[in-house]
């Protein structure tokens, strides 16, 4: 059994900020990887003329990877699902031998229940919520907490999140990173032709894209 983290999102581009999250989940859950899932499209956020091809994506996430287990993943893509209670369903499912945890920034917490099915998601596996500067108070003052805050793990028996029965929510704390993708395209726009997509594998398949 391996013991895995999820962290998904549009890595547009994938950053310093991502790893520092991985690795630090890494160490406070014991697990053995993360996988970043880099998702073809972000159903909140619709289609934005920013947005960098998909494997352009993928293949900052695998840079920001590297030298590390941290796995960078198209996996979304190629089980054909767009919304997060799909893709952890399918997920659990494909791979009943290991384990999963869900992890999330402070953030996202804020907007947790406009997610499809975001309470299946909650049953589904452990959740694991990286404080982020900025956003910790408001993430406790809306409906997401308000449900979810019964659940509450204590930090200090986060290695322990196997035995735990969804739902099961940790909340964890690191040095923060600044970095942000936002202002990375702000500063570079055309980022992704730095990229060479050509050939770029799935570390969790090993497939190629092409």
């Amino acid at each position: 059994m391996k013991r895995i983290g999820l962290l998904g999102g549009s890595f547009n581009p994938a950053h310093s900020g991502h790893r520092r999250i991985a690795l630090g989940a890494i160490d406070a859950l014991a697990l053995d990887e993360v996988w970043l899932l880099v998702s073809p499209g972000n159903p909140l956020k619709g289609e934005t003329s920013d947005m960098a091809p998909f494997a352009s994506r993928l293949a900052s996430a695998r840079k920001i990877a590297r030298r590390s287990r941290i796995r960078a993943s198209a996996i979304e893509s190629r089980i054909g699902t767009r919304y997060t209670d799909d893709t952890v369903t399918k997920i659990v499912r494909r791979y009943p031998k290991n384990r999963f945890v869900w992890l999330m920034g402070a953030d996202n917490l804020r907007q947790f229940p406009k997610w499809r099915r975001w309470r299946h998601i909650a049953r589904t596996v452990p959740i694991a919520v990286i404080a982020r500067p900025g956003y910790d108070g408001v993430a406790r003052t809306g409906l997401g907490w308000a449900w979810l805050r019964h659940f509450v793990r204590p930090a200090g028996q986060a290695r322990n999140w196997t035995m735990w029965r969804p739902p099961a929510l940790v909340l964890l704390r690191f040095r923060p990173d600044p970095a942000s993708a936002t202002l990375l395209r702000r500063a570079n726009p055309g980022w992704h032709f730095s990229f060479n997509p050509a050939g770029v594998r799935d570390r969790v398949s090993r497939r190629s894209l092409d």
